[in-house]
């Protein structure tokens, strides 16, 4: 299971790199402000940062208990990353619409927009991510694998 400086740094680098990517796009796709979309961006860069280190910890926790290793098969990816933006849609969506000052359906559909986005940057992220921070144990069973 990763170590506590590990998940700090995946935490971190995940928000830097999709704050990059999302702020201007969000503000080209959704022409607002690029202040405003910045804003929203790093508040909610913010939150996603906590609920990064606290969902993933709960998730390699499970895993752990339910399949005894924190090695994810590629159907665990999409389910991993299609939940942490589940909950964090339920947290940002009250945020967008009061500070956009926009409908809640408004917001919904862009706060469901920017979830689209981070699914599939989370999925190809994290998968980048495993392949060049591998944990010991991962690399152990491959050398099992080739062996047999």
């Amino acid at each position: 299971m990763r170590k506590a400086a590990d998940r700090i740094r995946h935490a971190i680098s995940f928000e830097i790199i999709g704050l990059l990517l999302a702020v201007p796009l969000g503000a080209w796709a959704f022409d607002k402000p690029l202040s405003d979309i910045g804003v929203i961006g790093v508040v909610g860069a913010t939150i996603a940062t906590a609920w990064n280190y606290v969902y993933n910890l709960l998730f390699d926790h499970a895993m752990q208990r339910l399949r005894g290793g924190t090695r994810k098969t590629t159907m665990i990816r999409f389910l991993h990353a299609f939940l942490f933006e589940a909950g964090l849609l339920g947290m940002l969506l009250p945020l967008f619409a009061w500070y956009l000052k926009i409908g809640l359906w408004e917001a919904f559909l862009m706060d469901i927009s920017f979830s689209v986005f981070y699914l599939c940057y989370a999925f190809v992220f994290n998968w980048v991510y495993d392949w060049l921070f591998p944990l010991p144990e991962w690399k152990q069973a491959s050398l099992g694998e080739a062996k047999r």
